[in-house]
């Protein structure tokens, strides 16, 4: 549901005078989404919405698709050549200067850049400056209501059982003296989550021994993927409720198909659970404090004790991404590798915790989900937190 009063009262939080919100063919689906327009209904000629700090929106649409925002409040203007749309666009700003859009300053943050260049540029010709509306999508796309909320712990109930599923199936056929494969585990995975209502954009990742050392290794079948006795075993599944607005619960456990763990595969979880717990606390410990968090906090948080511990090198991807309606969502992400994530962890908003150290011989990664209420407590969500390697003995 769109909510003009509690943007407004965003934009006069964050000291923003004004927020353009543009969609060309789809391009800028996180606008689309704060605008509530259905995402299979897309329109074929630009169109803007101008929110202002005080006063009416005004929305400005082709000539030919005068309905398009009708549902939202605010004076309509139409133009139909292209110079009537920049007429249009630069009077409806007036004197406002400063102009938040869906744009990260030198391709800093590609995950919320959904304005084109030249769009931007069209607006700076207008006496504008541009910043990044990162923090208001966080808030009005990325932030939960009570029924998304609810919707993943639904999603939990079942992605944590599916551990016990594959786990299960692995051991049995282990004291079989058989083998089954990665893609055997995988469909089983699949099977859980279709009988239990879910829905997911792909299968889970398995991958025994080696291939755990990939962390988007791509599941298979054939002699390398065969899971037995004195296996090593990484499992990632995702998946959300199959119902409006579903969200994802997105995990990762490893396991050893024997009775006792070796202490290569004990030594490296510990690093990589040392991580993910110390990532946790700070989130927590700032939270309680009344301090507020960006995303890079948070991955250097883990990353310090990968690094120190002398795995930095092979701690190759982010420590946590945003979650929603995707698995990876539009919310800020726990970065500081791969982008410097300035985005603050908001109330509403879930993230993976993910820290990870992926050798040649294995690769252990340890996930769980951390969602932050509306009273800023801080919840992590996947059942138990995995405190030690599975064995399936």
């Amino acid at each position: 549901m769109f909510q003009l009063d509690q943007i407004q009262a965003a934009l006069a939080d964050q000291n923003v005078p004004g927020w353009l919100l543009y969609d060309f063919r789809g391009s800028n689906l996180l606008a689309r989404r704060v605008l509530d327009l259905p995402e299979d209904e897309v329109s074929s000629r630009r169109f803007f919405y101008f929110i202002p700090q005080q006063g009416e929106p005004i929305k400005l649409v082709h000539k030919i698709e005068q309905g398009v925002l009708d549902h939202l409040p605010g004076e309509k203007r139409v133009y139909l050549p292209w110079q009537e749309l920049e007429q249009h666009l630069q009077t409806m700003l007036g004197d406002c200067r400063t102009i938040a859009m869906e744009y990260a300053p030198k391709a800093s943050n590609p995950y919320i850049s959904r304005v084109d260049a030249g769009t931007i540029e069209l607006i700076r010709s207008f006496g504008a400056d541009v910043i990044s509306s990162g923090d208001l999508i966080q808030l009005f796309e990325a932030s939960w209501s009570e029924e998304e909320w609810q919707l993943h712990l639904e999603a939990e109930k079942y992605t944590t059982a599916a551990f016990d599923l594959a786990w299960d199936f692995i051991h049995s056929a282990a004291k079989q003296g058989e083998h089954v494969e990665e893609q055997e585990v995988s469909d089983l995975i699949m099977d859980h989550f279709a009988k239990n209502g879910m829905a997911t954009y792909h299968p889970p990742i398995v991958a025994v021994n080696e291939n755990s050392g990939n962390p988007h290794y791509e599941t298979g079948q054939g002699k390398q993927t065969l899971i037995g006795r004195d296996a090593f075993v990484l499992l990632d599944l995702w998946a959300k409720m199959d119902k409006p607005r579903g969200v994802y619960s997105d995990l990762t456990r490893v396991a050893y198909v024997g009775p006792t763990s070796p202490q290569q595969y004990n030594d490296i979880f510990n690093i990589v659970a040392k991580a993910r717990d110390t990532a946790i606390h700070g989130i927590r410990s700032h939270f309680a404090d009344g301090k507020r968090v960006q995303g890079w906090q948070v991955d250097r948080w883990a990353r310090d004790v990968i690094d120190e511990a002398g795995y930095g090198e092979y701690f190759i991807h982010r420590t946590g991404h945003s979650i929603g309606q995707e698995t990876h969502g539009n919310g800020a992400n726990m970065d500081d590798l791969e982008t410097h994530e300035e985005r603050h962890l908001l109330p509403g908003t879930c993230f993976s915790i993910e820290p990870g150290i992926y050798l040649p011989e294995f690769g252990i990664r340890s996930e769980v989900n951390v969602y932050i209420d509306q009273d800023n407590q801080v919840h992590v969500t996947g059942g138990p937190v995995q405190a030690e390697v599975a064995t399936l003995g």
